[in-house]
């Protein structure tokens, strides 16, 4: 880009994203109720969950769902109380403890069992939860948390779980927070008679009641996040197919409406290998081969539920038909099946702690659809893919939520967080080394959760460079940094407007007619290094770089 005036709009973001900072911004309440869902308190932290036996029946028509669900768990440290998750207008019918009923108070969607005697630290126990009641129902899922209840295009019921952020135990009762991943799970869903339930992991086994509902066992064998955790009941038809990928063969099953079935056998056809293909590539092989891949269509949008990712994209491509670049690139592809499929490595496999982190999740999930774009169709169309969703960023807040209240950030964690990862990806500028470390954090932290230290400092030790002031300005407010060029007395300076303290970010310049070369500004400034480089001809790579150029 060549600088021939002000860019006003990118100054007045970044100083009113420092404004924020220093005023604190929106300030938000929290509550005793928001602590006690998103605090790591020594009632939760006293137990690590081993397993979860979820067994819920659907009454549809009253919306109504009754049931239990089993804890298994390893004491952490010796305690008598702990605390486990039901949202307040579910009914908490009893807790089981070696065959007698424990006392327990409630307090907002938080349930704290007291034990009759002291559970010691190493020891593995149980206890079973049984509740019931009418849940919440989603409005506008996958936005909002709760149960679908639908139905399909010829008046078949068609119902489905969707509650990320705002938690499981918004239909189920759980250890509702992100940090302790339940190490396997029995889900048992009991339906109407004719119709089916597809959750996670493999179909065990499918057991008529006798009562007008049939039961359908499904196992998952590995870690998974309480969100993650799904029921999909309708009138579902099965195929499947297989792909042999960097673990050998992975099953490849898809749940469809009885009536879809030639439409998605065709779209999953033309996507769903690409797409494997392309993030075992960039990032490893499919963390959950012995859970396998699975589509299920859903009766919203979409959501990445492990190893049962919930498809409603319509069987078209694009996002309902439109490119989230405006490049054109979005549009050769079904965008629900590669976004939510992205999400089995970020996310599913690597999980954030606290949901404040949640860049973790979309933002490497954002940018997984341009190394999709790239692998299919070249790096160029990959880059031009990411640039164009910057028209969808805001800037209205930092990405990074607020921690131990269960609050995510600003919506950019999207757009600008996946050109965050493209920036970082320009700065190390070894694209092997790049693809290594997106392959080394699938691998380092395979199956477990993680903190902002843990991704950031891998990416610092992997790259040798420290980025730290990088993914700090960009994650941790909400201005973008300026870089800043000054002629005098012939001589071209240059350092970088920032929030963060230090910001020296590595940047791609050139003078007209050149080629591109680093240039490491500070907040202070100094020469430009590069012969006859003047505020005429100076030329920043904005197009891989978003960040705003000021001249004086």
């Amino acid at each position: 880009m060549k600088l021939s005036k002000l860019l006003i709009c990118a100054l007045a973001l970044l100083s009113m994203g420092a404004k924020a900072q220093m005023l604190g911004g929106k300030r938000e309440t929290y509550t005793r109720a928001d602590s006690l869902r998103g605090y790591q308190s020594p009632l939760r932290t006293c137990y690590d969950i081993n397993y979860y036996h979820l067994d819920v029946k659907f009454d549809i028509d009253n919306k109504f769902i009754s049931g239990s669900n089993l804890f298994k768990f390893t004491a952490t440290d010796d305690f008598i109380k702990l605390q486990f998750d039901l949202f307040a207008n579910l009914k908490v019918e009893k807790v089981v403890y070696k065959g007698k009923e424990l006392p327990y108070t409630r307090e907002f969607n938080a349930v704290f069992v007291t034990f009759t005697n002291t559970i010691t630290k190493g020891s593995k126990d149980q206890f079973t939860v049984y509740y019931s009641g009418n849940p919440t129902i989603a409005k506008r899922a996958p936005w909002d948390g709760g149960i679908v209840f639908a139905k399909d295009s010829l008046g078949n019921p068609w119902v489905a779980t969707a509650c990320q952020g705002i938690g499981a135990s918004i239909w189920w009762p759980n250890k509702d927070q992100q940090a302790d991943e339940v190490d396997s799970a029995l889900i048992s869903i009991s339906v109407p008679k004719g119709l089916i339930d597809a959750s996670n992991g493999r179909l065990r086994k499918v057991t008529d009641l006798k009562n007008g509902y049939t039961r359908f066992d499904w196992f998952v064998a590995n870690p998974i996040n309480n969100y993650d955790i799904e029921a999909n009941i309708g009138k579902y038809t099965h195929f499947s197919d297989s792909y042999m990928g960097e673990k050998g063969k992975l099953t490849l099953d898809y749940w469809v409406l009885d009536y879809n079935l030639a439409k998605a056998k065709k779209q999953f056809g033309e996507n769903v290998k690409d797409m494997i293909k392309a993030f075992e590539h960039w990032f490893g092989a499919y963390p959950f081969y012995e859970d396998g891949y699975k589509l299920i269509e859903a009766p919203h949008l979409g959501m990445e539920h492990q190893s049962g990712t919930a498809y409603g994209n319509h069987y078209g491509n694009g996002y309902l038909g439109r490119d989230l670049s405006g490049t054109g690139w979005g549009l050769k592809w079904d965008f629900i099946i590669v976004h939510e499929s992205g999400h089995e490595w970020f996310g599913n496999n690597i999980t954030s702690k606290d949901l404040a982190d949640m860049w973790i999740h979309e933002s490497f999930t954002n940018y997984s659809e341009s190394l999709f774009v790239e692998d299919r169709y070249g790096k160029q169309a990959g880059q031009e893919y990411v640039h164009g969703t910057r028209f969808a960023i805001q800037n209205d807040s930092p990405i990074l939520g607020i921690y131990n209240v269960n609050r995510e950030g600003s919506g950019d964690m999207y757009y600008k967080g996946g050109n965050l990862l493209n920036m970082i990806r320009t700065i190390i500028n070894d694209d092997e080394k790049w693809r290594g470390i997106l392959r080394g954090l699938n691998k380092i932290f395979y199956h477990k959760t993680v903190t902002y230290d843990d991704v950031v400092n891998y990416i610092n030790e992997q790259s040798g460079k420290n980025l730290s002031p990088v993914f700090d300005q960009y994650l941790k407010y909400k201005g973008i940094p300026i870089l800043n060029f000054m002629e005098t007395e012939g001589k071209l300076y240059v350092r970088w407007i920032s929030d963060v303290k230090g910001f020296n970010m590595p940047v791609r310049v050139k003078i007209k007619g050149g080629e591109y070369e680093f240039i490491t500004p500070s907040t202070r400034f100094k020469p430009v290094d590069i012969k006859n480089a003047n505020k005429a001809n100076i030329e920043v790579d904005t197009f891989n770089y978003y960040i705003g150029v000021m001249v004086d």
